[in-house]
């Protein structure tokens, strides 16, 4: 489900001499349907970069990266938004959305924009904040006023909205509470199980050896840290 193939990276530093950082050399990852591989390797290695490629947000300056039969190094943006509305799912570290928009509609909106009818959406996105512990009280709040671990959960309610083929996973674990970090390894382990291919960045070793099938050194690929 998602292929990467020799993939290499450099950043540009155009307000110090145009002077060219290589941060990834030939990486290639290879995940299944119904498998979760964890990205490893020390702080700097590139795990973050070579996941937002995967998800678009970089550009490549060499490789391939299929996701189905989309090559994300290739696609023009509106392909990308397409596979990112219904095939590729992206959990981060930050909430990102737009301002008093409320909780409630930020975790339906995935459903929304894939045509599913509003009160589907409305009562699906309610069982995911109950399930992640979302008092009832907050669904009409915007989330920006919340916590960080509130925060993290309404991520989390968000990017399994909708039942992605493809699942990109930045620290789901993090912030949260023994209870709510539990919960989130059921939902992991419930889209694996239905199929999806699920990459994944866990400092928390306890949750990365629960889910993961296997973990991949990304310092192999970072010039400089490779041996």
């Amino acid at each position: 489900m998602i292929s990467v193939e020799n993939v290499s990276k450099s950043f540009v530093l155009h307000n110090q001499g145009a002077a060219e950082i290589p941060v990834m050399h030939e990486a290639s990852l290879h995940v299944a349907a119904g498998e979760c591989v964890a990205l490893i390797g020390q702080s700097g290695a590139g795990k973050s970069t070579l996941m937002r490629m995967i998800y678009g947000n970089y550009l490549t300056a060499s490789g391939r990266i299929m996701i189905g039969d989309v090559d994300v190094a290739k696609a023009a943006p509106r392909d990308i938004i397409q596979l990112r509305r219904r095939t590729l799912g992206y959990v981060s570290q930050f909430l990102r959305v737009v301002p008093r928009v409320s909780t409630l509609d930020v975790v339906a909106e995935p459903l929304w924009s894939t045509g599913t009818d509003r009160d589907v959406a409305i009562k699906h996105a309610q069982g995911l904040l109950e399930r992640l512990n979302i008092p009832e009280r907050l669904w009409a709040l915007s989330p920006t006023t919340f916590s960080g671990g509130e925060q993290q959960r309404v991520n989390i309610a968000r990017g399994f909205a909708y039942q992605y083929p493809a699942l990109l996973l930045d620290e789901p674990t993090a912030s949260l509470d023994p209870t709510n970090r539990a919960t989130v390894l059921d939902m992991v382990s419930e889209a694996k199980a239905r199929g999806a291919a699920i990459i994944g960045i866990f400092h928390d070793h306890a949750a990365r050896d629960a889910i993961c099938d296997r973990q991949l050194d990304v310092t192999q690929f970072t010039p400089g840290l490779a041996a």
